[in-house]
Parts: C-alpha cells; structure tokens; sequence
C-alpha cells in the first residue's frame, strides 16, 4: 500500500512540474511592466547587449573563518562497501568553509529573439579545510566541484503576484574529485523555474539522476538523502540579504529525508559583507550525504544571490 502511494505521489510531483514548465514556456512572451528584480539581473533576462563569454555573479562566494558541526563525519559509509572508510579520522568539528561560484553565456537567443534560449555554463566550488587541526597538518576535509550547462528561456508572465523569470533545462555534474573508498559523485537533469518581485526572488530546481552502473556507483540512493528537488527563497534590500535553501527527497517513510540551509548577510564595505550561516540535515558535502548534522558558520562574503 505505501508504495501505490509512492507511486501515486510521484506521479502527481511529475506533472506538476510538466505543467509548470510548459505553462512558462508557453507564457514566455507575455510582456510584464513591473520593475526589474534581482533574479532578472543577474540571469540578464532584458539584456541584449550583454556579450558573450564574460564571467558573471553565480551562487553566493564567501568564507566562513569558522564552521562548527554538531557531529563530524570521521567514519563515511555508503551502500557501497568499496566506498565505505575502515579506519576512523580525527577531524576537529570546527573548520573554514569556503564557496567560489562564476557562470557565463556561452549563446544568446539559440533559437531566435522571439523564443530565446541562453546557454550558460556554470562552475561551483566549495571545500571545508580543517584548518584548526594543527595535529593532523591542517587537510583539507572536502571539497566538492560543480560543474554545468543550462539553457534558459526567459519567461515574463505573472501568477499570485509573482514575476516569471526563467524556465530552463541544465546537465549537473557533482563530485569531489577523489580516489575510493572517498570519491563521491553523481550527475542530474535539473528543471529549473524563476519568479521575482523587486525584493524577493524564488526559483524552484527538481532533477533527475542520471543512472550509473552498480559496481561504480559510490553513492547508491544519494537522492533519498540530498534529494530529488531543491526551493531557493531569497530577501534582498538595502544592506541585507537573507535566503533560505531547502531540498527533500520527495518521498516518505523511511526515506523522508532532505536539509535546510539558511544564510543571513549584511554589508559593511562597499561588497563585503559579514555571512552567518546555519544548516541541518543531509548532504551539507557530498562526503556527508547520508550523514545528518547541523552546522554554524560566521564569515565573510563577497557575493550573494543578487
């Protein structure tokens, strides 16, 4: 019976997010006047001179000089003996966490200006460094490397007093670049959908994992733990950006699982900004994706979501 509502639920998520896409595809063209927000900006949805190949603003970039975990991972387990760690670290549960983010469009208005379509090219990076572990020579824990293609429709409808932003299709690939038992990878194709007012911004990315062999896979289930969608909320005005990130696995039972992330900046010089940053629940690095925690970092940053 739980697996007919399962499927039941799944079936219902699927044509939600068909319908969502193809009713903001089909409403691309209809023209808004309201002010343009932050999302419209920094995705460049109005700017046609804008040329080709110039690194642009992605995902926040900051430093947190200290990020505390409730419970480090020193012992990473997958389903997968081959990539199961026998003997324990002794990691300190304190360490810097940084994120470097850039994308850029690679072509403008693949299938003509009435349609549009933008191919971007995106790159993340982000790694923990135990830099207070004097006794171990300071390693780096983690670092996960993201990189991706999406092509993005522009989409200006309107809907509850949203501005539609985007529509768009992307490939994502995600690993951490190492040997077993430690490598950890997979890659998705994300659906990705964007609205806006002037001073708050939403995007919606649901993806599907693309299946690997057995023998290969060195995180089996990842997506019942990080997840299967993700709903970005961010606030910006003035000195002060607050978002929110939250991903489940669109399941329930035993495998009702996910995160939240919630980010908090406010500028003090010109672009730098103190970054306070919480997280509870799976995945907060690919090492750690079925290993629930709950961490608090302060830092710096350098960019946020807008």
């Amino acid at each position: 019976m739980i697996e007919s509502i399962d499927k039941n639920f799944r079936e219902v998520i699927i044509t939600i997010l068909v319908s969502v896409f193809l009713f903001s595809f089909s409403y691309g063209q209809v023209v808004t006047k309201d002010p343009e927000g932050s999302l419209s900006k920094r995705w460049q949805i109005k700017g046609d001179s804008i040329k080709r190949f110039k690194i642009e603003p992605y995902k926040p970039v900051y430093f947190l000089v200290a990020n505390y975990t409730t419970d480090i991972n020193n012992s990473p387990i997958s389903d997968n003996p081959l990539n199961s760690v026998e003997e324990s670290s002794d990691f300190s549960d304190t360490e810097l966490k940084f994120q470097l983010s850039f994308k850029t469009r690679a072509v403008r208005n693949l299938f003509g200006k009435k349609i549009g379509g933008d191919v971007w090219v995106g790159y993340t990076q982000s790694s923990r460094w135990q830099l207070y572990s004097a006794n171990i020579s300071r390693p780096f824990r983690e670092t996960n490397y993201e990189p991706e293609v999406m092509l993005v429709f522009p989409t200006t409808y309107k809907v509850l007093g949203l501005n539609g932003v985007f529509a768009g299709i992307g490939i994502n690939h995600q690993s951490n670049g190492r040997s077993n038992p430690l490598s950890r990878s997979w890659n998705r194709i994300v659906l990705q959908f964007g609205w806006e007012t002037p001073s708050w911004s939403f995007v919606l990315r649901p993806w599907w994992r693309l299946p690997e062999d057995e023998i290969e896979d060195n995180n089996p289930g990842i997506q019942n733990y990080i997840g299967r969608a993700e709903f970005l909320t961010v606030f910006s005005k003035g000195r002060h950006d607050v978002s929110v990130l939250a991903k489940h696995s669109l399941r329930g039972g035993n495998k009702n699982r996910g995160s939240i992330r919630f980010d908090y900046a406010i500028k003090v010089i010109d672009q730098l900004q103190i970054h306070a940053q919480i997280f509870h629940g799976y995945g907060e690095s690919l090492i750690d994706y079925n290993h629930s925690q709950t961490t608090f970092g302060i830092g710096l940053s350098l960019l946020q979501w807008r």
